[in-house]
């Protein structure tokens, strides 16, 4: 796999770091775009770059705003603009697709979001549905009405701390929750997979799992208020393939609950290709789980389908 980095300005001016993985012989098959999660970056997604060149697939992954090298340090990890960082994460991320088919024209665009990645895709599917020729959203999940009360929750410490202060407080209702149903409990994050090396690498990793600032929990609750408004749902365009995948113990999709409830909400919008799988027993980063080769086979053999 051969690979190169490189940076593009968004709209607004945040220099944003790319990076590419290629494989090693031609031809190229098509192309992914990925969208990580929050508090992650795109050089954990490298083994499953590795998988999709290995069958063709040329891999995109930019480090999102407030995250990794665009961060520009740890400290910087977790605040994405000053205002509207949401739609901005949505429009980089739009840009970056604009940039790839300047690169590789002809060739069909699979976007693949994770977690906060999904939301991004899911609202990216609403605004530019037509400019990909798929989408996998992976460790998503539905409408909820806590999407709301998150919102309020998060305007009000924005109101009492500003907009760059760390916020404890909705760290705390955002992820609080998610380990109570794992024990023992090893650590604080358990809830992200079965495999413990894989969540130490995450813990020991000083790019991931920061506290985000008000600004942030704001923007993101706001997005997802959106995004689930049926009248922008419907927007997504009709012929547009997504998969749906998720493990049934991962508690971002409310244990597959709200993983199902997606699925079902874009059926009822008349979309016709659309499908769901859950993985028994697995926990948030099924990219990361103990029956990872699995996930990833799946994920590959639908994007050979909607690219060949």
């Amino acid at each position: 796999m051969k690979t190169r980095e490189f940076c593009f300005n968004s709209d607004e001016g945040t220099k944003i770091y790319t990076y590419v993985f290629e494989p090693e012989e031609e031809p190229v098959t098509g192309v992914v775009q990925i969208v990580h999660g929050m508090v992650e970056h795109a050089m954990r997604y490298q083994r499953f770059a590795e998988a999709l060149t290995a069958h063709g697939y040329k891999v995109y992954a930019h480090d999102q705003r407030g995250h990794g090298k665009t961060a520009g340090s740890p400290e910087n990890v977790g605040h994405l603009a000053d205002s509207d960082g949401f739609n901005w994460l949505v429009k980089d991320a739009h840009k970056l697709t604009g940039i790839i088919r300047e690169e590789n024209p002809g060739l069909p665009l699979i976007l693949f979001g994770h977690s906060m990645g999904s939301f991004v895709s899911q609202r990216y599917m609403e605004l530019y549905g037509k400019d990909v020729e798929g989408v996998v959203l992976s460790g998503s999940n539905g409408a909820s009405i806590l999407f709301t009360f998150g919102r309020i929750a998060a305007k009000m410490e924005l109101k009492k701390n500003g907009p760059t202060a760390r916020s404890p407080k909705l760290n705390g209702l955002a992820f609080g929750s998610y380990n109570k149903k794992f024990s023992p409990q090893r650590t604080d994050f358990d809830w992200l997979s079965r495999d413990n090396a894989e969540v130490d690498k995450y813990i020991a990793d000083p790019y991931c799992g920061q506290i985000c600032t008000c600004e942030f929990y704001y923007d993101f609750m706001d997005g997802l208020v959106t995004l689930s408004k049926k009248e922008n749902v419907k927007k997504i365009p009709a012929d547009l393939p997504v998969l749906i995948v998720s493990g049934d113990m991962d508690p971002v999709g409310d244990y597959g609950k709200g993983v199902k409830k997606l699925y079902e909400t874009y059926c009822e919008n008349g979309m016709k290709d659309v499908r769901m799988k859950l993985y028994p027993g697995a926990h948030h980063e099924i990219l990361n789980e103990t029956n990872r080769e699995e996930v990833t086979e799946d994920i590959i053999a639908w994007i050979e389908q909607h690219t060949k």
